[in-house]
């Protein structure tokens, strides 16, 4: 896989990662996890070059960071750029896990204690690129960007990124310390960070990191009706994926699929390579827990599309009901 780096000053990976939230969370939780299938799938996506593997801390919570820490023992450790979070703390068991609003910790303290318990579940002494999962509003941006800068500092962070940050709080942690990455859920479907996220990172050199880059699974078109979504899945939450709206939004993954067929591409392939087509330092993070999805993933790197594909899925329209 050709590489690319994240953006003008942050490691080398390959242009296409791995994100790995769904291997532990999520996703389809009434599937019980097989840690050998998923330890696999992240040893072949090093072996495709796929080297980013995004995790973090609330995923599980806590399990994803040690499942990756496990995953990487034994020498791979060094062939992986590794990305974790911190900012987001689980909810208790009397919220509602389906509650749309994460409940964010900004505090340095929780910051700098919760930079050690990852290093710790991960196995390793730093993590390459650690991110703020949520900017907190309780919390100047410029206090917790502070305490990330500590990280790298301290030799336990390489770099440091943001999550679903708006410019306003990139320029701000920008006057701190420099941004590396943002990390946004950006595809067909969610085009909203084009309009002045994407820019204002592009003119800065900073990488995008999209996360659902295939629509949380929609544009792949393995959804038709809503009793298609595994049980105990957090998707049946989700406005996009309610029955009268999801009926709507299967002409956005016919679209796709004709592009797909005319083309001899997988569906999830056209989606990721317009998500590759928005910029260099745009580098995509689907997830997957298979062998079969994670190959398709890495082989849309190779996919090019013309540039009448590409104003056909432009003129997409938007998707019926909210993100969340």
């Amino acid at each position: 896989m050709r590489t690319t780096t994240l953006g003008s000053h942050g490691p080398e990976v390959g242009i296409i990662g791995l994100g790995c939230m769904g291997m532990s969370f999520g996703y389809d939780l009434a599937t019980p996890r097989n840690e050998a299938e998923m330890i696999s799938v992240i040893h072949q996506a090093l072996d495709l070059g796929m080297t980013l593997l995004d995790t973090a801390d609330v995923y599980g919570p806590y399990t994803n960071e040690e499942l990756l820490g496990r995953a990487l023992s034994g020498g791979r450790r060094e062939r992986a750029v590794l990305a974790t979070k911190v900012g987001v703390v689980p909810r208790s068991s009397s919220e509602s896990n389906a509650s749309p609003r994460p409940l964010a910790d900004g505090r340095p303290e929780h910051v700098h204690r919760s930079i050690d318990e990852s290093l710790r579940r991960l196995g390793t002494d730093h993590v390459d690129l650690y991110q703020l999962h949520r900017v907190d509003p309780d919390v100047p941006v410029e206090e917790t960007w502070g305490a990330l800068a500590e990280t790298v500092a301290a030799g336990k962070a390489r770099f440091i990124g943001m999550s679903e940050a708006t410019v306003d709080h990139i320029r701000r942690a920008q006057e701190v310390h420099p941004v590396t990455s943002v990390q946004s859920e950006l595809s067909l479907w969610t085009r909203e960070w084009t309009n002045d996220v994407l820019p204002y990172c592009k003119e800065q050199g900073i990488a995008l990191l999209p996360y659902s880059p295939l629509g949380k699974g929609f544009l792949t078109g393995r959804f038709t009706s809503f009793d298609d979504l595994p049980a105990n899945d957090f998707r049946r939450s989700l406005p996009r994926f309610q029955r009268e709206a999801l009926g709507t939004n299967l002409a956005l993954a016919a679209k796709v699929n004709e592009i797909a067929d005319r083309i001899g591409a997988t569906p999830a392939q056209v989606a990721l390579a317009w998500v590759l087509a928005q910029g260099e330092y745009v580098v995509p993070i689907p997830g997957t827990k298979t062998p079969k999805y994670l190959l398709d993933n890495a082989s849309a790197a190779d996919v090019q599309l013309s540039t009448s594909d590409l104003a056909e899925l432009d003129a997409m329209p938007a998707p019926e009901g909210g993100r969340y």
